[in-house]
């Protein structure tokens, strides 16, 4: 559970180092970058041990595959709520298939 809650966390302030500047369009890109590279760094600090500690009860290639369906609900979240995007049927089919790759990679 802590790696679950670590990869979340993680991904929610990505999220905000990748797009949020997206509302900021008069804010000059150097400063877009410096503030992403600020808010990486507090990332990193949670996605490292979230992997290190996650290792051994989930494999690597299941570390990675939760880490990308946590990237994707935290994404829609944040595109709704933060950047007023409306949510297509197109991309709920996508974020589906990827769901059904997480059922089959977590399959004994």
């Amino acid at each position: 559970m802590h790696t679950i809650l670590l990869l979340t966390l993680s991904n929610v302030i990505m999220t905000f180092a990748w797009y949020g500047h997206l509302k900021f369009k008069a804010l000059p890109l150097w400063q877009a970058i410096l503030a992403s590279w600020l808010l990486a760094f507090f990332e990193y600090s949670l996605m490292v041990p979230a992997n290190r500690w996650g290792h051994g009860r989930f494999s690597a290639y299941q570390l990675k595959i939760l880490q990308e369906v946590i990237t994707l609900v935290v994404f829609v979240i944040f595109a709704h709520f933060y950047l007023r995007e409306a949510l297509h049927w197109r991309y709920v089919l996508s974020f589906g298939l990827v769901a059904l790759a997480v059922w089959v990679a977590f399959r004994p």
